[in-house]
């Protein structure tokens, strides 16, 4: 078996069911399997993957057993050459995992690939390729300023070698993964996919970006505005640099005190609001037009192109007409405007979902609502 997908789940289960939608049709032609880890979801993912997509490999956890050791899980009953790993809050384009195959088999000490991501918006999100984060650049980071803390030497559509690539995305050789003992379950939340890049590169390997695919991920970097996430990067880098970068006393605890000393000066990131003032159905038929229009409760234009889309604009991709790589496309040629926000109308689905900033989840809207 060429790869596997893995997926770890927990209680989203309208973005699993979208995200195994676009990894079904991106595997159409290839060897493989999918594995979705479910960390106890008090919702029904379980029950959506045993009736809606059959052929995908469950493993049901009667507790919340955290990223790494969820994935570890997953890892360790796939039987591809490659392994993916992959957030269920993703759209993968058809194209995306035969791409950066291609380009890792042609790869004599490859390490990880990561790939393209944008949010909700189509907005490209800087964690695709992030530099190792020293104490002096984590620090930079937790005070607002974190130029050094991404690769921005990279362009966005460039490939070329990176230090740290992005959890929601990390496909790579199961035999290397397995190597480096995947993730590190001592990091539960956050800080993960630093460390399993970090000792990749300690390994020898060599880790890649590929910007030449995309994929959209919609709940972006979350903000330091948030307390629990503040505390769990604080920890994370905590465990980081105990594992990574050990020196004197005197050392660490000019970086502990550091980071908290940023924590508490932190910059506060501006909120933006879109305010919608016309909903158009991007489709090329328009039979679920009437389930959109009556759950949405107002009238939704059909297009099939969107050259002449008015500002503040609401564009609905119709799943079942335009590709996953379709709609991508569209979301990063709009995204530089900044006036329209986009949902998507899954396949056999009665609701819609999307994100208008990479700072939250995003909606989902059930169209069937009384």
């Amino acid at each position: 078996m060429k790869l596997s997908v893995v997926i770890l789940n927990y209680n989203v289960r309208h973005f699993l069911e979208l995200c195994l939608a676009s990894v079904h049709a991106a595997v159409k032609d290839l060897d493989a399997e999918i594995i979705v880890v479910d960390n106890n979801s008090p919702d029904d993912s379980c029950q959506l993957v045993k009736t809606s997509f059959p052929e995908v490999v469950l493993i049901e956890n009667n507790t919340n057993a955290g990223f790494s050791k969820g994935n570890n899980l997953g890892v360790a009953q796939a039987k591809g050459e490659y392994v993916c790993i992959l957030n269920p809050d993703t759209v993968v384009a058809e194209d995306t995992f035969k791409t950066l195959l291609a380009f890792a088999q042609n790869q004599q000490n490859l390490g990880i690939v990561g790939c393209r991501l944008v949010d909700g918006t189509g907005a490209f999100l800087p964690e695709s390729k992030r530099n190792v984060p020293t104490p002096a650049v984590a620090l930079k980071k937790m005070m607002g300023f974190p130029k050094q803390y991404y690769a921005n030497h990279v362009q966005q559509e460039q490939v070329a070698e990176v230090a740290i690539l992005v959890g929601a995305f990390m496909l790579m050789k199961t035999s290397v993964y397995r190597e480096v003992g995947g993730f590190d379950e001592d990091y539960f939340m956050y800080g993960e996919d630093v460390d399993l890049s970090y000792k990749v590169l300690k390994a020898g390997y060599a880790n890649f970006y590929n910007g030449t695919t995309t994929i959209i991920h919609f709940k972006g970097e979350s903000t330091l505005k948030d307390v629990n996430y503040a505390r769990r990067f604080y920890g994370a880098m905590q465990i980081f640099y105990q594992k990574h970068f050990k020196t004197h006393a005197l050392f660490n605890a000019l970086v502990w005190v550091g980071i908290k000393l940023a924590f508490l000066f932190r910059k506060q990131p501006k909120q933006t609001k879109t305010n919608r003032r016309k909903y158009v159905f991007y489709t090329t038929e328009n039979k679920r037009l009437k389930t959109l229009r009556d759950g949405l409760k107002r009238d939704v234009e059909v297009v099939q192109q969107l050259d002449q889309i008015a500002p503040q604009t609401e564009i609905i991709f119709d799943a079942n007409t335009v590709t996953y790589r379709a709609m991508i496309e569209k979301m990063k040629g709009l995204s530089d405007k900044r006036m329209f926000s986009f949902k998507i109308f899954p396949k056999n689905a009665t609701f819609i979902l999307g994100s208008n900033s990479s700072k939250n989840q995003g909606e989902v809207i059930n169209l069937l609502r009384k």
